[in-house]
């Protein structure tokens, strides 16, 4: 076996015509079903036209209150949205800033805007890499921006300067802003313009799971961030309802059975009203339909989702985690299906674990110091629940580690990994 790239080119079996290639081909089976008629409306990240947002206009109207005067080319004011998953955090952001816009645009104004993952880009050069590339993408501007071999400094040098070139002002959407390990990009952003890097007005949309979140940030963030705190509440079974009518047009005509959409409302409801579940869900229902090639997407089929939208809940979660920390939380849920009485483990015990699958697997073995600290990072993202417990006489105390999700969906998850499949 060798190292050296492979060119695909040289394969023997290349048809002269590609397009007749049977695996690819774009032509209409007679004998499939189609369920599907506008896939991209159950996308993760999409978002819809705003006759589709249900729920929301109050928060739309306080989140756009506060970008409002970037379109009079005045700065606009700091936001900080708090909610649980699926509760219209991050689709609001988008929404009101790609409005801005365009309202900015018709009136004149130059209004760059970017939306940044931070649980796939966290840490400072990643984002500032990010907001500088996708800006100057946008711009059309002379710079050549490399991918790699400069840090943060140099890419908010440039970021500045693109700035003052092409727009009048920006506004940057830091979505799951927790999972940066720095806050300092805060600072730079907010303070581009009071310390005379940049003319710009730039604003910053921070988007949070955890309310909690700001008490974290050291006092000289908070004091340059001076934003408007908003906290999107789950969203109620009727609304939920009404956001899966208003992707009933994701599928064929009459292929959704009466009570499925119903049904998928009904399960989110129970999960803390959470919209972006509500959608997987369905849209795994249509896939199973689909892979069965059956006219209609029943009740069955979303209850044989459910799991499928549960384990790609966790992968969501798991964004930008480290294999390591796939290791140590295969670890934690190996023991924890082998003891499910027991309400946590010790990090030793975890590390022993740890161990004995790093090794199986031929990955370095972190130090039990390490595993710690990853799993107080674990704890923090809320994928871990850590309680500190008295060990008993002349034990003193010590933190017992227990997971929040489901095993069995923990254990399916991480092993999609092809790098624990040995653990399998």
């Amino acid at each position: 076996m060798t190292d050296e790239p492979t060119d695909l080119s040289d394969f023997d079996d290349r048809f002269e015509d590609p397009s007749e290639d049977p695996l690819f081909s774009i032509e209409e089976d007679p004998g499939q079903v189609e369920i599907f008629s506008r896939k991209e409306l159950l996308k993760v990240g999409h978002v819809p036209e705003s006759t589709r947002i249900v729920g929301r206009d109050g928060e739309i109207e306080a989140v756009a209150a506060e970008l409002r005067p970037i379109v009079r080319g005045d700065p606009p004011n700091n936001v900080m949205i708090y909610g649980k998953t699926g509760t219209g955090k991050s689709l609001v952001a988008r929404h009101v800033t790609e409005r801005a816009r365009r309202a900015g645009e018709s009136n004149g104004i130059s209004v760059g805007t970017v939306y940044v993952d931070c649980a796939q880009h966290n840490t400072q050069t990643r984002v500032a890499r990010t907001v500088t590339r996708t800006l100057n993408e946008r711009a059309n501007t002379q710079f050549t921006i490399p991918r790699t071999g400069i840090g943060s400094g140099e890419y908010y040098d440039y970021l500045w300067e693109i700035l003052d070139a092409a727009f009048d002002s920006a506004v940057i959407i830091l979505d799951e802003v927790d999972r940066l390990d720095d806050d300092d990009i805060l600072m730079q952003l907010t303070r581009a313009r009071e310390s005379g890097k940049a003319d710009c007005h730039l604003g910053v949309v921070a988007v949070s799971n955890k309310i909690e979140y700001r008490d974290q940030l050291n006092e000289r963030v908070k004091s340059s961030l001076r934003e408007e705190e908003f906290v999107f509440q789950p969203y109620d079974a009727n609304q939920l309802r009404e956001i899966m009518e208003h992707r009933r047009d994701a599928f064929q005509k009459g292929v959704l059975s009466e009570d499925v959409i119903p049904l998928t409302a009904a399960v989110a409801a129970q999960e803390h009203g959470d919209a972006r579940k509500a959608i997987e869900i369905l849209r795994h229902a249509g896939e199973l339909a689909e892979r069965a090639n059956v006219s209609s997407v029943t009740e069955a089929h979303v209850r044989d989702a459910q799991e499928w939208a549960e384990i790609d809940r966790f992968e969501e979660l798991l964004r930008g985690s480290t294999t390591q920390v796939k290791f140590i939380l295969h670890s934690l849920a190996t023991l924890s299906d082998e003891n499910p009485d027991s309400e946590g483990f010790s990090t030793s015990r975890i590390y022993d674990r740890y161990q004995e699958a790093a090794e199986k697997t031929n990955a370095t073995v972190l130090s039990e110091h390490r595993v710690y600290e990853l799993l107080k990072e674990q704890a923090f993202l809320g994928v871990v629940e850590s309680t500190r417990t008295g060990g008993g006489r002349g034990q003193g105390s010590y933190l017992e580690h227990r997971l929040v999700q489901d095993t069995d969906i923990v254990l399916k998850s991480v092993l999609r990994d092809s790098r624990l499949k040995k653990l399998a």
